[in-house]
């Protein structure tokens, strides 16, 4: 009993030291029939409790290796509480290298996962909730295997309280 005990608390230790400390949020949204309308816009809500910091804000995309595009290209919008537009803009992210074809990001057999920035070291004059949107920019109605969409927000490395 004493051992099952001991294990237990030390699997209990491992994993807690896995957590991330500067992770903030994350979410990710699947796309049904892995297919992103052009009207679909994910959305995602997080809170800001040390608005003292920076944050950097990330995409994390996942797409297969069918996708038949080279890049990725969407438009973003962070709200504050009220609807006050914070950041607005087009981005365009490379997937596969526009050279040799070959797959961008992290792989294990046909799906790949990325995590690109977004916006770097975002402040935000108050602690509160926010709004993250993103719609794809692709000029296609039905963008085909793009598995998910998400978002990360992380406290910037080296940020300094003030």
């Amino acid at each position: 009993m004493i051992r099952e005990l001991y294990y237990v608390s030390l699997s209990l230790l491992i994993l807690a030291a896995c957590s991330d400390p500067l992770r903030v949020y994350e979410k990710n949204i699947d796309f049904s029939k892995n297919l992103w309308l052009v009207d679909s816009v994910a959305q995602f809500e997080f809170e800001i409790t040390e608005s003292n910091l920076s944050y950097n804000l990330y995409y994390n995309v996942r797409n297969s290796v069918s996708y038949p595009y080279h890049n990725l290209y969407v438009r973003h919008t962070l709200e504050d509480s009220l609807g006050n537009i914070l950041s607005s803009a087009l981005q365009n992210m490379d997937l596969f290298d526009p050279i040799t074809g070959a797959p961008l990001g992290d792989g294990l057999g046909d799906i790949f996962d990325h995590r690109i920035l977004a916006i770097p070291n975002q402040r935000f004059s108050k602690n509160g909730l926010y709004k993250f949107k993103i719609q794809q920019f692709m000029r296609q109605d039905s963008l085909p295997l793009i598995l998910s969409i998400g978002l990360r927000v992380e406290k910037a490395v080296g940020t300094i309280e003030q």
